[in-house]
């Protein structure tokens, strides 16, 4: 028998050097590419969710705390009044619950506009809706920013 056939590659022959493998995602995608995951989150979307819902659930619980300072402070929050607060605070809290729907991100922002409209009531109100509609357009923008979403 003779000796196995060399003849596929030569002896003189060097070999380039192998690149180091690429970091990739869940699904082979490259990271930090643009079309793989800018973000370096596991799952965006849930956590920009997250973010909208704490901002919204944060906003539900600071406007039902707000209702007794305000009364004892010489607001003049009346029934009418504190059911406007405790409506808002109740929307926040759904739509927390929502925000995988699209079109919930666009009513938190309308909820952000009637918080603004119930400085009517009392300006302690409108200097909450003031916060909380910055809170929300900053939410909105790293939105957009780790989602490519508005």
């Amino acid at each position: 028998m003779s000796a196995p056939d060399e003849a596929a590659e030569p002896a003189g022959r060097i070999e380039p050097a192998a690149r180091p493998a690429e970091p990739s995602g869940p699904l082979g995608e490259p990271t930090g590419t643009p079309g793989g995951r800018p973000s370096g989150l596991r799952d965006p979307d849930r956590a920009v969710r997250g973010l909208g819902a704490l901002t919204l659930s944060v906003e539900a619980l600071v406007l039902l705390l707000a209702i007794q300072p305000i009364r004892l402070l010489g607001g003049g929050l009346g029934g009418t009044a504190i059911g406007v607060v405790v409506g808002l605070a109740v929307g926040a809290v759904v739509l927390a619950g929502l925000l995988r729907r699209p079109w919930a991100w666009h009513a938190g922002t309308v909820l952000q506009g009637l918080l603004l409209l119930s400085g009517l009531l009392h300006w302690s109100l409108g200097a909450l809706g003031l916060i909380f509609a910055a809170v929300w357009a900053y939410v909105l923008h790293v939105r957009r920013v780790i989602l490519g979403s508005g």
